[in-house]
């Protein structure tokens, strides 16, 4: 089993993290938008990989 799956898992949960993390009433308030647009991005990225990487293990046994 490949490793690097739960790997690629961690990273969506971190995603999922860095959407959910309160900023509000801190100095990082600002950097908000910025850590929910990186969040997105890293859920989607690796879903899309974790995606291809089933899709390529159908096709290839």
């Amino acid at each position: 089993m490949d490793n690097r799956i739960f790997l690629f898992l961690a990273t969506i949960l971190s995603g999922f993290a860095l959407i959910r993390v309160p900023l509000a009433d801190s100095f990082l308030e600002s950097v908000s938008p910025f850590t929910d647009i990186i969040g997105i991005l890293t859920i989607l990225i690796f879903s899309l990989v974790l995606i291809y990487k089933g899709v390529k293990s159908l096709f290839t046994k």
